[in-house]
């Protein structure tokens, strides 16, 4: 589960409204804090500790409260006036029963590690001069973060302005977007969740619609083999190939397809490209597709049931035309499939609207900034919002590449990946991707359920493969979903 900042906002309030102590809930906050330093700082001299005006600020001075319990040398900082903190921040202050001195008086000695209690992850405003200060001056210190960085959006995962890049980062009860988003999440360091006793239904209640790419979100619709299975029943992906000299990339789509279950995949070649694809196919079978015409007769066999287009294939009128005859069947568009419509993306929305939720559509930030121009260059949306408006713009699926993969659906839901590791960041791996999707949707899995799952699938085969892997590894190391259902993940 994620939840925005305003959404954990709002579980506070209503375990407050139901009748919970959230000074109690600040204290255990505060504990968890303490408890982190004291078991990954052991050798540590001195806890220093930035409290904010808000109940952020409160957890620190729990926390500063419980290293004066145990002995450790603690020096206490305050942001603003402390004396017009008030509800459970001023108690929490009252009872830490610590003399704290102004920001500004903060110099780092050795052995130093900071608690950063300044903001949470509802920041909204870039830090001011005098924390940017602080934050130069702590370079180099262990930080454990409460929350969230300070200075990272936890909706977005922005920095706004400067932030701390924390060793740790200490949050509770759910995850926020900014944990997982970049940059956010190179600023968070090992991040640790603590239950501080918010009860799950209420946890529930408050949530949205983000979600954290993982089985336990696309699982249950993945299909289930059983004793009658066949080829067949496992269905068929259609993958168009490029030219003579592109026909790779629909090849390496193609095996990621069977590798994720197809029962048969087949890749649809013009005439000059078949004799190259022959050449190097063995389970996947070849079509002669020559052109628009050709294609709508091969199409009418319904047991066709999924398509990758893009891969490869060249941009041109004919991509176009390729597309706009696919729409209304499942579809993964990608690469020069999406390119292709870049002086007239809305010609291919307008397509897709008689037919929402068919097709996946799989930019990286090029093509998305192509397609969607106006959101690319919005320097207020993070990127899952961007997805999102994207996705209802052009009625499909939006998986938006990188290293913080996000994928939204028209009907609100936004699952962020974050299992992918960097040596994905190599040519081909894209395609592996598309493949991997297709393969899924012609299985029967739903539009947004077989990108979230292909995304988590791609980067647990290259964790598989290792680092060096080239994209013709990762097929190879996709996990079978089976392994996923059989493993209960």
């Amino acid at each position: 589960m994620l939840m925005t900042p305003e959404e954990m906002g709002r579980a506070d309030a209503l375990a407050a409204e139901s009748g919970i102590d959230s000074y109690a809930l600040m204290v255990s906050a505060g504990r968890a804090v303490a408890a982190c330093l004291l078991r990954c700082y052991p050798a540590a001299q001195r806890a220093v500790v930035l409290c904010g005006p808000g109940n952020n600020g409160g957890d620190g001075y729990v926390a500063a409260r419980a290293f004066a319990e145990t002995g450790m040398k603690v020096a206490l900082f305050h942001l603003g006036d402390p004396a017009r903190l008030s509800g459970d921040a001023l108690r929490a202050r009252q009872d830490c029963g610590m003399d704290s001195a102004g920001l500004d008086g903060f110099r780092p000695e050795q052995g130093d590690v900071i608690i950063d209690a300044l903001f949470g992850a509802g920041l909204a405003r870039p830090l001011s001069d005098e924390i940017a200060a602080v934050i130069a001056r702590a370079e180099g210190l262990p930080v454990i973060a409460v929350d969230l960085p300070s200075g990272v959006s936890g909706l977005t995962g922005q920095v706004l302005g400067a932030a701390f890049t924390a060793s740790h980062t200490v949050t509770f009860m759910a995850a926020k977007p900014g944990h997982y988003l970049l940059p956010g999440r190179a600023h968070c360091g090992r991040l640790e969740m603590f239950d501080i006793g918010i009860p799950r239904r209420i946890l529930a209640e408050a949530a949205g619609d983000h979600h954290l790419n993982t089985p336990a979100l696309w699982a249950d619709s993945l299909p289930r083999a059983g004793a009658d299975s066949h080829k067949f029943s496992r269905g068929h992906l259609g993958v168009f190939s490029g030219g003579a000299s592109a026909t790779g990339a629909a090849r390496l789509a193609a095996m990621a397809g069977l590798k994720a279950g197809a029962g048969l995949v087949t890749i649809a070649a013009a005439p000059q490209a078949i004799l190259v694809n022959a050449a190097h196919l063995t389970a996947i079978m070849l079509k002669r597709i020559e052109d628009v015409s050709a294609l709508r007769d091969w199409i009418a066999d319904k047991r066709l049931s999924a398509f990758v287009l893009g891969p490869g294939f060249g941009i041109s009128a004919e991509t176009r035309d390729f597309a706009e005859t696919l729409i209304g069947r499942p579809l993964v568009l990608d690469a020069d499939g999406l390119t292709a419509f870049a002086e007239q993306p809305e010609a291919l929305f307008d397509r897709l609207e008689a037919a929402p939720e068919t097709c996946v559509m799989t930019p990286h930030a090029g093509e998305f900034a192509r397609l969607f121009p106006d959101l690319a260059e919005d320097s207020d949306l993070g990127k899952p919002e961007k997805a999102l408006r994207a996705a209802r713009r052009a009625h499909a699926v939006v998986l938006y590449k990188g290293a913080d993969t996000v994928i939204a659906s028209p009907d609100g839901r936004i699952a962020i990946n974050a299992n992918a590791p960097p040596w994905l960041a190599t040519a081909g791996s894209g395609d592996v991707l598309s493949g991997t999707i297709g393969g899924l949707l012609a299985q029967g899995v739903p539009a947004f359920e077989a990108a979230a799952a292909g995304a988590w699938l791609h980067g647990e085969a290259g964790n598989r493969a290792g680092a060096g892997l080239t994209a013709e590894d990762l097929p190879t190391h996709l996990p079978s979903i089976h392994e996923i259902i059989d493993n209960g993940r």
